[in-house]
């Protein structure tokens, strides 16, 4: 069993890394969430012009958006991953799907890249902030191209380890 995920262990580190921040960012909620209130109003009444009445609800729906695509993206990220070692894609080719697909966990972070800087250029600002944009991309990128990858393997033959014989 540990030398099939030999071949995953970049993209199962990444994977588990963003299962635990999603877990992580939710004990945080529940230990403290007035923190995650306080700084969502200590920005708005600092940058007042740039918020209207539902930018608290929009910031805090940010940061609760970070935990749930965490937590939802590590757990599928771990079955795709599972898929991957016992998949016929040649090792170099699970190496680098497995890395693609643990770059997923790159996605909620753009989300608490939003929840950070909305409330100090808004909320529209935030979405277009160039952290938030570039972590998008890498993580719905490298997902989406590992998991094409993955199912040109297992559907089309495709990437197979070549056999000598």
């Amino acid at each position: 069993m540990i030398n099939s995920l030999t071949s995953i262990k970049a993209g199962l580190a990444l994977v588990m890394l963003c299962l635990l921040f999603g877990i992580g960012l939710g004990v945080t909620f529940g230990v403290n969430e007035v923190f995650f209130e306080t700084y969502v109003a200590q920005g708005i009444a600092a940058h007042p012009e740039l918020h209207d009445a539902n930018s608290p609800k929009k910031i805090w729906r940010y940061a609760q958006r970070a935990h749930f695509h965490a937590t939802g993206i590590a757990a599928f990220s771990i079955g795709l991953l599972l898929l991957v070692s016992a998949s016929s894609l040649n090792q170099q080719l699970k190496k680098i799907t497995a890395f693609l697909i643990g770059l997923g966990g790159c996605y909620p972070l753009a989300w608490l890249t939003m929840f950070i800087v909305a409330p100090s250029i808004g909320t529209g600002a935030a979405h277009a902030h160039p952290v938030t944009e570039l972590l998008t991309y890498v993580g719905v990128g490298g997902l989406l191209l590992g998991l094409v990858l993955l199912l040109a393997n297992l559907f089309l033959g495709l990437f197979r380890e070549r056999s000598f014989i």
